[in-house]
């Protein structure tokens, strides 16, 4: 598993994920990138899942971010239509995060594309840890959002094994 956290916050967003890769009990990497910037730098995705099914699903929203020339809600729900009624798509086991100047949303299998109230999002099996963290960060602190998820995935590390702190970021 993984943790990926998005926090938006005064005009800016940042999208970051720590960098294990584990396989069953075994921790097989420790500096993957599952933070990528698509459509031209403009739109940020994070995966948690199976690595190959989130690659397939990458490239799938890609190529309906550029159908939809960059609007990322759109291609969003359309990469959720299709993951939910495809019966090949249908078996990926992943969660992604997407990111552009105005929206945050997670986007999964079931169908579901949601925009949190707050504009604090996590995914992953430290999702809900650095979610916690990243709130009470926004609400106690003036750290701007790059400097929000770098702590708070550094504090979902600290508690999740499935979670490591070599912590890679990207911001809009």
């Amino acid at each position: 598993m993984t943790t990926i956290l998005a926090v938006r916050q005064g005009g800016a967003v940042a999208l970051g994920g720590d960098g294990q890769v584990t396989h069953g009990a075994t921790v097989v990497k420790h500096d993957a990138l599952k933070i990528r910037r698509l459509h031209e730098g403009k739109v940020l995705a994070g995966f948690a899942g199976g690595t190959a099914d989130a690659m397939a699903l990458l490239d799938k929203f890609e190529g309906m971010l550029k159908k939809s020339q960059g609007n990322a809600a759109k291609a969003a729900v359309e990469l959720a239509r299709e993951w939910r009624t495809d019966k090949v798509l249908r078996r990926l086991e992943s969660l992604l995060i997407v990111a552009d100047r105005e929206r945050t949303l997670l986007v999964s299998g079931q169908g579901d594309v949601i925009e949190s109230d707050d504009g604090v999002a996590g995914i992953g099996s430290g999702g809900p840890m650095a979610v916690a963290a990243a709130r009470a960060l926004v609400k106690h602190s003036g750290l701007k959002p790059g400097e929000i998820v770098r702590e708070a995935l550094g504090i979902a590390a600290a508690l999740c094994i499935y979670t490591n702190d070599r912590i890679h970021i990207e911001e809009l």
